[in-house]
C-alpha cells in the first residue's frame, strides 16, 4: 500500500535538535503546517525562541492578492512581528536578520518559475549567505514535479516572476532547487549559502500529491494548479483566467469571443481579486474545470490554448501586454505566436536549453524520477 509523503515539517526528530537554544527565524505562509497546527505555533509550543517570521506574496495567512504589497506587521495570533518579502524589499534586509542565529524556510511550491515562491527562496538564500546566517529548509512535495516543460528564462528577462535561469515547469522542489542554485553559483557574486535540507519522506517525483491547503487565494485545487503552467501565460494578455470568480485559473474567456456556449462575469471578491480583469463584464470562453485528475494528469505545458485564443481576438495588436514577455521568460515566445508558427515548431526551439537543464538538474536531486 502507497504511503503518503510525510512533510520535512512533520519530521520533528530530524530538526528540533538543530533549532535548540536558537533565535529562530522562519519564512513561512498558511501553508507550514505540522498536520493542522501552524509550525510558528509548533515550534512556540515546544519552548523554541522564534524572533520573526518572514511573510512570502500573499503574506503570512495566505489572503493578500497576486502581486499585493505587503507592510509588515505583527501577527494577531502570536504577536510576533512579520517582514514582509513582497513590499518594499523582496529580500531580507540585514538589520531583519540581525540576532537571529538560524533561518527556517517552509513554503508549499507549485513548481512553477513564475510561480514567486522560488524567487523568494533564492533572495532568502542570498541575505543568509550574506549574513552568515544558515539556512533550514523544510521541504515539500511538488504538484507538478512529474514533468519538465517551457522555455529556460534568458537573463535579460529576470524579474520576481522569473529569476533564475530555469524553465517555466522544473521538476525539483524547493529544497533539491536551493541545492541548485548553490551548484550552479546562481547567488549574487557566486556566493553560498548554508543550507540544511530536511527531505520528504515516502515521496518521488512522480507520486500524485493533493495539496491539503490552498497554497494561495487564486489556486483553490489540484485542477487550477495543474492548469496554472499554461494558463498564466494568459497574465499577459487581454484576456481573463477566472479572476474575480469561484473558478480562477479554469478558464480562459473575453468579452468578445466569438462562441457564446460557457460565460462568467468577474467581479471584485476581496482579498482574492480586488480589480479582475473585465470586472462586471460578461466574459465568454472555454471551461476547462474538471479537466485534471489522478487518470488524467497533465504532463506537459499546452499553448494550443494560446495559440488559438491569439487566433480568435479580433484585434491581435492589443492581445499581449508587456507584462508576457517576463513571464516567458524570453521575447520569443511572442513572437513564434505572432508569426503563425505551431506547437511543435515552438516546442523545437525549447529542446536544446531544456536538455541542457535536465543534465545539470540531475546534480541536485534529492528524489528519484
Amino acid at each position: 500500500m502507497a504511503q503518503y509523503p510525510i512533510c520535512g515539517a512533520e519530521r520533528t526528530e530530524k530538526y528540533f535538535p538543530t533549532l535548540e537554544g536558537k533565535k529562530i527565524g522562519i519564512v513561512a505562509n498558511q501553508t507550514s503546517l505540522i498536520k493542522q497546527v501552524h509550525l510558528v505555533d509548533s515550534l512556540l509550543n515546544a519552548d523554541f525562541q522564534i524572533c520573526k517570521v518572514f511573510a512570502p506574496e500573499h503574506g503570512f495567512r495566505g489572503n493578500a492578492e497576486a502581486g499585493a504589497h505587503i507592510n509588515n506587521e505583527f501577527d494577531a495570533k502570536t504577536k510576533l512581528p512579520i517582514i514582509s518579502l513582497h513590499g518594499s524589499s523582496k529580500k531580507p534586509e540585514a538589520k531583519d536578520l540581525k540576532g537571529i542565529d538560524i533561518l527556517v524556510f517552509d513554503i508549499q511550491d507549485v513548481g512553477l518559475r513564475f510561480y514567486t515562491y522560488v524567487s523568494t527562496l533564492a533572495y532568502v538564500m542570498e541575505a543568509c549567505a550574506e549574513n552568515n546566517i544558515p539556512l533550514l529548509i523544510l521541504d515539500r512535495p511538488n504538484p507538478n514535479a512529474h514533468y519538465i516543460d517551457g522555455p529556460v528564462l534568458e537573463n535579460e528577462f529576470k524579474s520576481f516572476v522569473g529569476l533564475l535561469p530555469i524553465p517555466v515547469v522544473y521538476g525539483m522542489t524547493l529544497g533539491e532547487m536551493a541545492l541548485m542554485i548553490n551548484g550552479e553559483k546562481w547567488l549574487n557574486n557566486g556566493i553560498r549559502c548554508d543550507v540544511n535540507v530536511i527531505p520528504v519522506e515516502n515521496y518521488t517525483h512522480q507520486t500524485l500529491v493533493s495539496l491539503p491547503i490552498a497554497p494561495s487565494p487564486n489556486l483553490p485545487n489540484d485542477n487550477a494548479i495543474a492548469l496554472y503552467s499554461s494558463l498564466c501565460f494568459f497574465e499577459g494578455t487581454n484576456t481573463s483566467i477566472g479572476r474575480g470568480t469561484d473558478f480562477p485559473f479554469e478558464v480562459i474567456a473575453y468579452p468578445d469571443y466569438p462562441l457564446k456556449d460557457f460565460s462568467f462575469v468577474p467581479k471584485q471578491i476581496p482579498g482574492k481579486s480586488e480589480t479582475p480583469p473585465f470586472k462586471n463584464q460578461i466574459c465568454y470562453g472555454v471551461d476547462l474545470r474538471n479537466l485534471y485528475s489522478a487518470e488524467n494528469r497533465i504532463y506537459k505545458i499546452d499553448l494550443q490554448y494560446l495559440i488559438d485564443f491569439y487566433k480568435s481576438y479580433p484585434d491581435k495588436s492589443t492581445f499581449f501586454i508587456d507584462y508576457f514577455n517576463l513571464l516567458a521568460g524570453n521575447n520569443k515566445l511572442q513572437a513564434q505566436i505572432k508569426a503563425g508558427l505551431n506547437e511543435s515548431e515552438i516546442r523545437e526551439s525549447w529542446k536544446n536549453d531544456l536538455a541542457a537543464f535536465k543534465l545539470k538538474r540531475l546534480n541536485y536531486l534529492i528524489y528519484n524520477d
